[in-house]
């Protein structure tokens, strides 16, 4: 059995072989952002060589050189820490290196000047036979940053995250990353690592440390970054002011410098170099830290995990302006952290995570939160199934696989995994938390607890992850309808694109498909008998923030004779295009390729009017718990539903908690087929006292009342009275009968 997944992708044919050839010759490429071919360059030697894509970032490595052999036996070559020379190791200070006699610096020279080399370009070496690329900052991390277990491990995932910062460094018009990780990933230390990186060449610089809390954030300074920087060799280390090893601030008085054989020849001092004033320090967790200084790089530690009263959106927004300086970014952010549920700060962080996907970028070429977005898989960085080479062992063979720990790996981390959540299936709230700890997707990341939604959180969490193991690119198709010929009111066709904004399941047969029934020259929908849509609509085109609700729509079909699948969700569409009038051809013509009718919300009723100008008023489904005499003018008019009744906000509820119950999740036979996860994640968060967030839950609510109309008929009200049938009756006791009144 195999596994396959990658974290990278190589991106061939970006840049002209001749034009590639040139540059490299002249070292003409410029490290940092290239917009004539949209990719970052991280290369210091003016050479480039492989263009690769992590999570949709174009990045351009340096040009491969001679690598460094551990040996000659493929087997034998992976990264090993170099052993740092004993005559060094004596010299504490640049104060004793400059006493010493200069035939000793000259036979150092070489081994110094080297690893300053390093630590600017990067380092190749073979690493099971592939030349393997990491970064300077990567370098320093592994060669001279001591953790808690001694030196770091080689980790791909981490060779792949410090390939993604220094892509964030490198960009002009990026923060910094935003790291969603699973626990015990290394972030910390990484950040740490780089922290004292940076300050130990930077000149009148500070450095800052955010966590969840002003305690994690003093740990994180005093546990991490002090020993890092007290373990840092003499050549790399400032003079330090103050103690060897600081509670609250690490003051650099003197940055390390590059030793050149002239100075060496020359027996030049450094001593005469002033102070430069570069510092690292921690601060109190709130929403206003670090207001109004000016920061090179801020380590945002736990930045999933703020609790109230603290807000990390609010606190992103401020510290955002310490690291520019007007409109030019000066600072870098490097955010990580596993997440809380929703309601304990996971909420806010998620927001930040998907503000920062690279691939959606205003006009000045940035996210909505200035960062880039990271998320690598658990089973790329879970201790204990990493062998020789840095690379997960996903799953366990007949032949044990030697760990990077020296111990043997028999057991494949997938399944490890696996097992792990198949023993947390019944307590559901301890499964979320193991998910959110130890992600293997975005969606697993911030999972929430079950008790704060108001559905079956057991049932949609088993549909997700049975959406995920399924491959669901392959149940599901993007696309865009379009009229046949783009001659409107005519046919509708499905066209496939990356680009559409609609997702199908299912597509009804061609003798299904634009099945319109003209009465009286208006129009019907022919297939009311199979299926209806759901919609929850919009009026205003703009708003104010520039954001606005959604409009949202879903196709659900009933249980019929037809050839359709029954009770299934086969169409999603989630999207606010750029005009109102965009969205409203959209819908309509989906109503016509599939020949369903739609119950849509009435409050906002443009919609509904686009509708019946166009001869489509018989789509348009009456509310179903009310007669036609009993409907108001504009109801009779224009169809749909009002969402104000608080009875009709229960119904809405109640549909969907009974279509999770009988049809999501795992079932006698097998798994439902939901497979939008959108709306399964809308309908995990769901608050009936707060609908405005849920355009998706709203929609498939409705799309659920339109195919069960008839369970919210209304039943008429019957009274009875005595009718009077002009019949009289008599007392007959006596001799004269009498009449009974």
């Amino acid at each position: 059995m195999s596994y396959q997944q990658a974290l990278w992708k190589e991106v061939k044919d970006v840049v002209n072989s001749k034009i590639l050839a040139k540059n490299n010759r002249f070292k003409k490429w410029e490290y940092g952002y290239n917009s004539d071919y949209d990719f970052i360059v991280i290369s210091k030697t003016g050479k480039i060589g492989k263009i690769i894509e992590i999570q949709n970032l174009r990045i351009a490595l340096p040009a491969a050189n001679e690598p460094y052999k551990r040996s000659k036996v493929k087997a034998e070559q992976y990264w090993e820490k170099f052993e740092y020379p004993k005559e060094l190791q004596r010299i504490k200070s640049r104060f004793d290196w400059e006493d010493l006699p200069l035939d000793f610096k000259e036979k150092w020279y070489d081994y110094i000047d080297d690893e300053f080399t390093r630590r600017e370009e990067g380092f190749w070496f073979y690493n099971n036979g592939i030349n393997t690329y990491i970064t300077g900052t990567h370098y320093m991390y592994l060669q001279w940053s001591k953790i808690d277990v001694g030196a770091p491990d080689f980790r791909e995932a981490n060779r792949l995250f410090f390939i993604f910062w220094e892509a964030c460094k490198a960009d002009q018009r990026c923060y910094g990353m935003c790291y969603l990780k699973n626990r015990r990933s290394g972030f910390s230390f990484m950040a740490s690592a780089e922290l004292v990186n940076q300050a130990t060449i930077s000149s009148d610089a500070r450095f800052g440390i955010l966590s969840k809390s002003g305690a994690d954030a003093k740990k994180m300074f005093t546990d991490k970054v002090v020993p890092i920087s007290v373990n840092y060799p003499f050549f790399f280390k400032p003079i330090q002011d103050g103690m060897d090893r600081p509670k609250t601030e690490l003051a650099y008085r003197v940055p390390a410098a590059k030793l050149t054989r002239r100075k060496l020849q020359e027996n030049i001092k450094e001593l005469d170099i002033q102070g430069l004033d570069t510092t690292i320090d921690w601060k109190n967790t709130g929403d206003n830290s670090y207001d109004g200084e000016k920061l090179k790089i801020l380590a945002h530690d736990e930045s999933g995990k703020w609790e109230r009263p603290d807000n990390i959106l609010n606190n992103w927004r401020v510290t955002k302006t310490t690291l520019r300086l007007g409109s030019r970014i000066v600072g870098k952010c490097m955010m990580g952290s596993t997440s809380n549920s929703l309601d304990k700060g996971g909420d806010n962080f998620k927001k930040i995570y998907e503000n920062s996907n690279v691939t959606k970028r205003n006009r000045n070429g940035q996210t909505s939160s200035g960062l880039y977005s990271l998320f690598i898989p658990m089973e790329w960085n879970y201790e204990g199934f990493m062998d020789t080479y840095g690379l997960p062992v996903f799953v366990g063979g007949e032949n044990p696989v030697k760990g990077i720990d020296g111990y043997l790996i028999t057991t494949g981390v997938i399944e490890h995994w696996q097992n792990e959540v198949e023993g947390l299936k019944s307590d559901q709230d301890s499964l979320n938390e193991y998910y959110r700890q130890f992600p293997r997707t975005e969606a697993h990341a911030f999972r929430d607890e079950a008790k704060n939604t108001l559905f079956n959180l057991t049932k949609i969490y088993q549909q997700i992850d049975y959406n995920d193991g399924i491959n669901n690119e392959v149940s599901v198709t993007k696309g865009s309808f379009m009229w046949s010929n783009g001659v409107k009111d005519t046919r509708v066709e499905f066209i496939p694109n990356n680009d559409g904004r609609f997702l199908i399941s299912w597509a009804p047969p061609t003798y299904l498909q634009n099945n319109v029934i003209i009465k009286n020259g208006l129009k019907y929908p022919g297939n009311e008998h199979v299926g209806a849509f759901g919609c929850d609509s919009y009026d205003i085109s703009g708003t104010v923030d520039g954001k606005g609700s959604n409009g949202s729509l879903h196709g659900l079909t009933k249980f019929s004779m037809e050839d359709a699948p029954p009770n299934h969700f086969f169409l999603e569409y989630i999207s606010r295009p750029q005009t109102a009038e965009i969205f409203f051809e959209d819908v309509l013509m989906a109503l016509v390729f599939y020949g369903m009718p739609i119950l849509a919300e009435n409050n906002k009723p443009r919609l509904l009017y686009y509708l019946k100008r166009r001869g489509y008023r018989g789509f348009s489904m009456n509310r179903p718990d009310k007669i036609w005499n009993k409907l108001s003018t504009t109801e009779k008019e224009v169809g749909g539903i009002p969402n104000s009744s608080e009875d009709i906000k229960q119904a809405h509820a109640a549909a969907i908690e009974s279509y999770i119950e009988n049809y999501v999740g795992q079932k006698a036979d097998g798994y439902g087929d939901m497979y939008f996860s959108k709306t399964l994640e809308d309908w995990s968060q769901f608050n009936i006292n707060n609908r405005t967030k849920h355009d998706a839950s709203i929609s498939s609510g409705l799309a659920i009342m339109a195919c069960n109309k008839n369970m919210y008929k209304p039943n008429p009200e019957r009274k009875y009275q005595p009718i009077s049938l002009g019949i009289k009756r008599y007392d007959n006791d006596g001799i004269i009968s009498k009449i009974i009144k």
